[in-house]
């Protein structure tokens, strides 16, 4: 017959009281180191291989595989260990401080507020001590006795702490799911931009909705008991988030008809820049400026939009200059094309082009016309480099530009002002 684990602990010299808790804090030192060593080696292939499981713990995927590890071969020595004695406790301990800092990582990795991760690691913490130990009953039991009465429901101190644990669970759920969908949706590549946004905020939608109507099934809540107020409640609150729900199907008709996309360059009303993000409830636009103006959604289905880039991203400028009446037409024109030209952020094609457009009161009126690719990176930018060349090669070839004169005529013989 094979010895047990308690005949192989008989054979110990010494006194057991000692030596088995020695034993124990050994196996579970043993074991924490043990599985930080699995864990340095295997989080870099994991993390490559599971890149988006990665990305979503946001660099706690390390520490995460460590207490895991570490959790699961002591729930098997805790299992293993003769109940009853102080070197149990030890190694129940060990378990419970392991599944605690598991949750810490988890939770912390998903920025859960540390106000909730710290009384869920408690409790979690003192939940495993007590069941490893065989005394989780009395801690339930003392739980369950602080509440009070609601008619027919009871609410006790054990049922509001279980649904504080289920809410942050699920929470964290959701955070972790939408960040692994998320980032799959962002390395597909048979997508575009604007369709993995829509994909990425359809899913997050759902994943919101089965969250909810599992959380309502753990917390055993019955939706049969809001019928008598569920009609004013939906209406209130159909009023109240009108707004919030308009712009949410504005946002998801935007990326849909794909009528604005992340990087194209729109006005709407005093608003220029270029779009940076879609959300939920507006449209983020940064300006020039380096300023984030928040449009939103309903805004971009109502209102009339320009974009610069819907169909192409090419955007003509248009350049003014004057010259004098004297200066050489045909070198002026040909110097203002070269100006164009010059300028790195000028395309070749289409070509820039230079119209005469009117004779003005004191100097002959012309437009150059250039094109740019990347309206983003601003427009007055452009039109200053074309004519900080044009001034240096007008000056080099006598190319005047003429200023505003105004000429008084005074009458001698007129009468004076004063008698």
């Amino acid at each position: 017959m094979t010895p047990g684990l308690p005949d192989l602990l008989s054979l110990l010299p010494g006194d057991p009281a000692i030596v088995h808790p020695l034993v124990a804090l050994a196996l579970a030192v043993a074991i924490h180191l043990v599985a930080s060593a699995v864990a340095r080696f295997a989080s870099p292939r994991l993390r490559h291989r599971f890149r988006a499981l990665g990305e979503a713990l946001a660099g706690h995927l390390r520490p995460i595989l460590r207490h895991a590890i570490a959790a699961l071969v002591m729930t098997l020595a805790v299992a293993f260990w003769p109940i009853g004695d102080f070197a149990h406790l030890i190694l129940s301990a060990a378990l419970a401080l392991s599944l605690s800092l598991l949750a810490v990582h988890i939770l912390r990795s998903l920025a859960i507020a540390r106000l909730a991760v710290l009384p869920i690691a408690l409790l979690l913490f003192v939940m495993v001590l007590s069941g490893s130990s065989g005394g989780f009953a009395p801690v339930a039991d003392m739980l369950d006795g602080v509440g009070l009465d609601l008619g027919r429901r009871r609410v006790s101190l054990l049922g509001l702490v279980s649904m504080a644990a289920i809410c942050v669970a699920l929470f964290a759920l959701v955070r972790l799911a939408n960040r692994i969908v998320g980032r799959s949706i962002s390395r597909a590549h048979g997508l575009d931009a604007t369709q993995k946004l829509l994909a990425q905020k359809l899913a997050a939608i759902v994943v919101v909705v089965a969250a909810f109507f599992i959380g309502v099934d753990l917390l055993g809540i019955d939706l049969t008991a809001f019928t008598v107020f569920s009609g004013a409640l939906g209406l209130a609150v159909g009023f109240g988030l009108q707004k919030t729900f308009g712009n949410l199907i504005a946002g998801i008709i935007l990326l849909m008809d794909r009528s604005i996309k992340p990087g194209d360059v729109i006005v709407v009303g005093d608003s220029f820049g270029w779009v940076n993000k879609i959300g939920v409830r507006a449209v983020s636009v940064i300006t020039r400026d380096g300023k984030e103006h928040l449009i939103p959604n309903e805004n971009l289905m109502t209102q009339e939009v320009e974009n610069w880039s819907y169909s192409d991203r090419n955007v003509r400028v248009r350049i003014p200059v004057g010259i004098g009446y004297d200066s050489d037409l045909k070198l002026a024109q040909e110097l203002m094309l070269r100006a164009a030209q010059e300028s790195p952020r000028v395309l070749r094609n289409p070509k820039p082009n230079v119209w005469l457009t009117a004779f003005g009161e004191n100097r002959v009126e012309h437009d150059i016309l250039v094109w740019i690719s990347d309206p983003e990176s601003g427009v007055g930018n452009v039109k200053s480099d074309v004519l900080g060349r044009l001034w240096l090669l007008f000056r080099e070839h006598g190319i005047t530009i003429p200023y505003p004169q105004r000429v008084i005529h005074a009458a001698r013989d007129s009468a004076p002002l004063f008698p």
